[in-house]
């Protein structure tokens, strides 16, 4: 996670430079919210694996703080905007394909959210990641991409093939809070650790579903309030584009 941040961190500052070089002003906010999720991306590297609450707020951190942040930098806009024509062409081509549609589909991204992330926790694939490092990594990558595929079509501000309205992104984030409560009461309820030959402590577990529980409960908070606001934004822009239409034209 290190090493993506140092790329995504390098990538979106030498198209921030591109752009200025043509003349072109980037908005700073965008610029302040990306790097805020490089940075979350690459401390997560640094967060102790010594107990399964630790463990929980660093997959917290990977699938759902760093996607949010990374989504309101607006990273493809960038791309499109600072590349060259062909390059511009090919991007284009890849976002309207219709493997990247079908998995930014809200369903989809849903299902991927929220399903892999109950089928990881009550599976062996998590004792399994706990042994294998190149397991370990790999779930990491798999919880920051289904993160920005449910997350960035409801917050982003990068124009998606299928763009979902607003009420519909507020849904979306409601209909995600289940996956966050049943994991949590599975993993209070659970009759025995998880993963004893590394987190053998039931108490350690107990709290790692309650920072889970919490942080679903936070995520559609702060979501909601995003979109919340990016809708008002957007309904200023239509009233005021309307009052140009209706205003009469000076004599």
């Amino acid at each position: 996670m290190l090493a993506v941040a140092v790329v995504l961190g390098a990538l979106y500052v030498a198209g921030v430079r591109r752009l200025a070089r043509r003349g072109r002003r980037w908005p700073a906010g965008r610029v302040v919210a990306f790097g805020s999720g490089v940075v979350v991306l690459g401390a997560t590297q640094f967060v102790p694996e010594s107990s399964f609450s630790w463990h929980m707020a660093q997959h917290i951190l990977l699938g759902m703080a760093a996607p949010v942040l990374l989504a309101l930098g607006a990273p493809l806009t960038l791309a499109l905007q600072a590349s060259s024509r062909a390059a511009t062409t090919t991007l284009l081509r890849v976002l309207h394909s219709r493997v990247v549609t079908t998995l930014t589909h809200p369903i989809a991204g849903w299902a991927l959210f929220g399903g892999t992330l109950v089928a990881f926790y009550l599976s062996p694939l998590f004792p399994l990641s706990l042994e294998h490092t190149w397991l370990h990594a790999l779930v990491h990558v798999h919880f920051v991409v289904v993160g920005c595929l449910f997350l960035w079509p409801l917050v982003g501000v990068d124009a998606l093939p299928r763009p979902l309205p607003h009420g519909g992104r507020l849904l979306a984030v409601l209909v995600a809070v289940p996956f966050h409560a049943f994991l949590g009461v599975a993993l209070l309820t659970a009759s025995s650790p998880l993963a004893p030959h590394v987190y053998p402590s039931m108490g350690d577990q107990h709290a790692a579903a309650g920072a889970l529980w919490a942080s679903g409960e936070l995520l559609t908070l702060v979501v909601a309030g995003i979109v919340f606001a990016q809708w008002w934004a957007a309904d200023q822009r239509a009233a005021l584009r309307s009052d140009r239409r209706l205003s009469p034209s000076p004599p």
